[in-house]
């Protein structure tokens, strides 16, 4: 039986922006992979931080959790917290089905 797909979460940092690609399918076995992600964000400070979910096939409440504890986060210390699309059809679900999609900007 083929491995399940793996997540991959990249980070960066640029000028003024911190970066977190994400592909792959997402669940509650890939937390360890985004707390290290926003622990990074965090200590980075960015103005911006971007989450570039283009490459994301699925996703369960995990992703959303950990979006929506995210933007908290950001709003408290004045940052701004972003999703980079196109989101694609299982995401773009998982946001509008539980008005998610109303809480972040998606560029």
């Amino acid at each position: 039986m083929p491995a399940a797909p793996e997540l991959r979460v990249h980070v960066d940092r640029g000028a003024e922006t911190f970066v977190i690609t994400v592909r792959g399918e997402v669940d509650y076995a890939d937390v360890q992979g985004f707390e290290q992600a926003w622990e990074a964000a965090d200590s980075a400070a960015m103005p911006v931080t971007a989450v570039d979910l283009t490459q994301v096939t699925f996703a369960d409440s995990m992703l959303l959790n950990a979006l929506i504890e995210a933007r908290l986060r950001h709003r408290a210390t004045g940052r701004e917290l972003v999703l980079i699309g196109p989101l694609r059809p299982a995401i773009s679900r998982l946001l509008t089905l539980t008005g998610a999609i109303d809480l972040f900007t998606i560029r």
